[in-house]
């Protein structure tokens, strides 16, 4: 036994450079689309432009967290026009876990006035591996990404943190000039992309329910008392999506009841009327014409209350 031991602790550094090797050239050489388990860059919302903008955005009067609901939804340009200078630090999927994250290293630098958080339901429910592998390839890494292999295990998440680290150990990526351009999204100078108009084509969607995440409660708990203890007012919105698909859901109540438990919540699945054709480009996003809407709505709605001035 104790001969095994020594032969498989001699072996295991062999076990590691391998390891790091195979991981190197694989993130570096092979097509992303060949090595699903290793993300190196992300175009997804364009997370690696608004990663690098924050950092020297200065402060603001609102800030905007949440999902891609967030970053296709708050146009930072509408809200300037009305008066606001803003930030949008959504993410795609951006779970509760991630807004802390991202809120302990920027909340400082942005010091804004209000934050309105974009609370989906399903950001309650997932893992968060999507979001945090996605603000791991386009951030620096640095150790509050520890907290996440403290809740988690998960292949891809492994991979990415490592591969990071034997690439780019200077976080030299983050210097480099990347397209505002891509396909038909557009980033937007403060977080916000802009998508070509499109259209959606009506569907009918069966009878389901939110699934929810206690572990992700937790985290939102934390979050708010994050800002709580920076003084700063929060409210809490969900963002419109197809009525179609959110009368599908039969405990909508059940979420908007938690929602206004925390605080100030808008629900604008039942205070706007869109139509899910004219105003999204799929089921869950709005398209330019719903966002405008949209926006006007809620900077209406924030004046009104006392919220902004």
């Amino acid at each position: 036994m104790k001969r095994f031991c020594f032969t498989l602790l001699a072996f295991l550094p062999f076990v590691v450079l391998l390891y790091a090797a195979l991981l190197y050239v694989m993130g570096s050489f092979i097509p992303p689309a060949a090595t699903p388990n290793i993300l190196n860059s992300s175009i997804v919302g364009q997370t690696e432009l608004r990663l690098k903008e924050v950092k020297h955005f200065g402060t603001v009067d609102i800030l905007f967290l949440g999902s891609s609901h967030a970053y296709r939804g708050f146009d930072t340009r509408i809200f300037e026009k009305a008066g606001f200078r803003c930030f949008n630090l959504g993410t795609s999927a951006q779970t509760p876990l991630e807004t802390k994250i991202l809120l302990r290293r920027y909340l400082d630098r942005l010091n804004p006035k209000l934050i309105v958080y974009d609370v989906f339901p399903t950001t309650f429910s997932i893992d968060g591996v999507e979001s945090f592998v996605d603000i791991l390839a386009n951030d620096s890494v640095d150790f509050a990404t520890f907290e996440k292999f403290i809740v988690m295990h998960n292949v891809k998440l492994y991979n990415t943190f490592f591969y990071q680290i034997l690439s780019d150990p200077l976080h030299k990526r983050l210097e480099l000039d990347q397209p505002k351009h891509i396909d038909d999204d557009t980033y937007i100078n403060g977080g916000y992309v802009e998508k070509e108009i499109s259209y959606f084509k009506y569907i009918n969607h069966p009878k389901q329910e939110w699934k929810f995440n206690i572990e992700q409660y937790k985290n939102f708990e934390e979050t708010l008392e994050l800002i709580k203890k920076r003084n700063i007012e929060v409210v809490l919105v969900f963002a419109p999506i197809t009525s179609s698909l959110y009368h599908s859901y039969t405990n909508n109540k059940l979420f908007n009841d938690k929602m206004d438990a925390y605080g100030e919540y808008y629900n604008f699945n039942e205070m706007l009327t869109l139509n899910d054709s004219l105003h999204f480009l799929d089921e869950h996003h709005l398209n330019q014409y719903g966002v405008q809407l949209f926006d006007e709505k809620l900077i209406e709605l924030l004046i009104t209350k006392g919220q902004i001035p």
